[in-house]
């Protein structure tokens, strides 16, 4: 996929998307990329995509939607992109928690990502420069207490900002719970909010931070052992890692996908990019942040992958960049199109 889709501009019906930083509802908006373990049955997706912007008598929650579903049918996961006001977000992802929870059995998933929750992830992220830290950690830790009220028997460990003092990332905290485990021991697992998980429903992780963008690159073997050797190279804790990458090599559509999780980095790019490339950038709070780009990531998977004889089959981007998805957003939000998925036209993913 060419790099140049990052800051891509695109006609959403009929309007382009410019820098709309003056907007004074872009300035209040968080997204949650909310993961749910279910993606071969796409109406039950949707059905939870929809409890986000609707209430229980079909009335649309004002100030949201929902810029994409992306569905992996060999993951059997789902990634809805929800996007509102910080004062509108606990409710929409409360509500499909709800209705994911009712349609869910983790106990019966059958795929190869690893999950441990129906609702497998909650993060919260700002896009807007009126939203803090403490507003993001809040709201997180807001989500988790009340999914565990409203759904009995649910139960969630927290991540990032949420995790107050301590503030551990996601990866450490799901090695913590035995997420990357072919079969966890929800016996062992300790929860911050809620009871021992149990199925149906098992264990959510809810938390905040910086964007985290998704990039996966599928590489020409089946090889997983291939794979699993050049996601060790590329993780960032490696000697020589990309910065900020968490990675898993998984068996995908007959081929093996590296599957990068891209998180954001305080301050700005730390090295060079293919083509002169520019790092997505950001800021919150007036800290600026950065992602290593796509582009390298493929760039890197395609040099290591070539030391093993391996060729590189594709590129894929799961969603925005925290630019796109705020300019979308606003879009939406002024156009009132709440399930903006629908509406997407040309937009990947």
């Amino acid at each position: 996929m060419p790099a140049h889709i990052f800051e891509l501009q695109i006609r959403v019906s009929g309007v382009r998307m410019r820098d709309m930083s003056s907007s004074s509802v872009g300035r209040r908006l968080v997204a949650c990329l909310l993961n749910v373990s279910e993606a071969r049955r796409k109406e039950l997706v949707e059905t939870v995509a929809r409890a986000a912007l609707y209430n229980n008598t079909g009335v649309r929650r004002e100030g949201t939607t929902v810029l994409n579903i992306f569905n992996d049918h060999d993951y059997n996961r789902s990634v809805i992109t929800i996007v509102a006001t910080i004062d509108s977000i606990r409710e929409a992802v409360l509500s499909a928690c709800e209705k994911a929870c009712a349609l869910i059995d983790v106990g019966a998933h059958n795929g190869v990502h690893p999950c441990m929750g129906a609702v497998d992830l909650i993060p919260i992220y700002p896009l807007g420069e009126e939203v803090g830290v403490e507003d993001c950690a809040e709201e997180a830790r807001a989500v988790a207490q009340g999914l565990t009220e409203r759904v009995r028997g649910t139960s969630a460990f927290l991540f990032g900002w949420a995790d107050s003092p301590l503030q551990r990332g996601l990866a450490q905290r799901r090695r913590e719970m035995g997420w990357f485990k072919k079969t966890p021991d929800l016996q062992a697992i300790r929860p911050d909010v809620g009871p021992q998980p149990q199925n149906p429903f098992g264990l959510t992780g809810v938390g905040a931070g910086p964007y985290v963008m998704n990039c996966n690159v599928t590489i020409d073997t089946q090889d997983v052992a291939v794979g699993r050797s050049i996601a060790a190279a590329l993780r960032e804790s490696t000697p020589g890692g990309l910065p900020g990458v968490q990675v898993l090599a998984l068996p995908h559509d007959g081929a093996v996908e590296i599957a990068c999780n891209v998180e954001s980095l305080k301050g700005g790019p730390t090295g060079p990019t293919p083509a002169g490339e520019p790092w997505p950038c950001f800021s919150i709070g007036g800290q600026p942040y950065c992602h290593v780009p796509a582009s390298l990531i493929a760039a890197r998977v395609a040099e290591l992958a070539g030391r093993q004889g391996v060729g590189v089959k594709g590129t894929a981007l799961v969603g925005f960049t925290p630019h796109e998805c705020r300019g979308l957003a606003e879009v939406a939000l002024s156009q009132r199109i709440a399930e903006f998925w629908k509406e997407r036209g040309n937009i990947r993913m």
